[in-house]
């Protein structure tokens, strides 16, 4: 795997994404606190019609940290179906972080 530039910590730039757009008036909430250094995040974002959007970090080929859709075949789901696969996710691994964004268009905020 080749080498990567160090990361920071998963707190900090979290904590920092919140700031910034509780700032701008946008609905952002922590229902899960993974590792505080090394925790991959689980992003949900909805808007105002139960419909939902899920996407997680995972390392690509380069091993590089990306954005991926959780459901690859469907962008936009219901929002019960992102909250089943967030229950799941949730007791598979703990050490992931899981936060929930309110926004009409459901952009991923949290890309690099």
């Amino acid at each position: 795997m080749p080498e990567t530039a160090p990361r920071t910590p998963t707190h900090i730039w979290v904590e920092g994404k919140i700031r910034e757009l509780s700032s701008q008036g946008i609905g952002v909430y922590v229902v899960q606190k993974g590792e505080r250094n090394d925790g991959t995040v689980l992003l949900k974002m909805t808007d105002t019609k139960g419909q939902a959007k899920l996407h997680v970090q995972q390392r690509n080929l380069e091993g590089m940290l990306a954005w991926v859709n959780v459901f690859q075949g469907d962008d936009v789901i219901d929002e019960k179906r992102a909250d089943e696969y967030i229950a799941r996710s949730k007791s598979r691994d703990p050490d992931q972080w899981i936060i929930e964004i309110e926004h009409p268009q459901m952009d991923n905020p949290f890309k690099l």
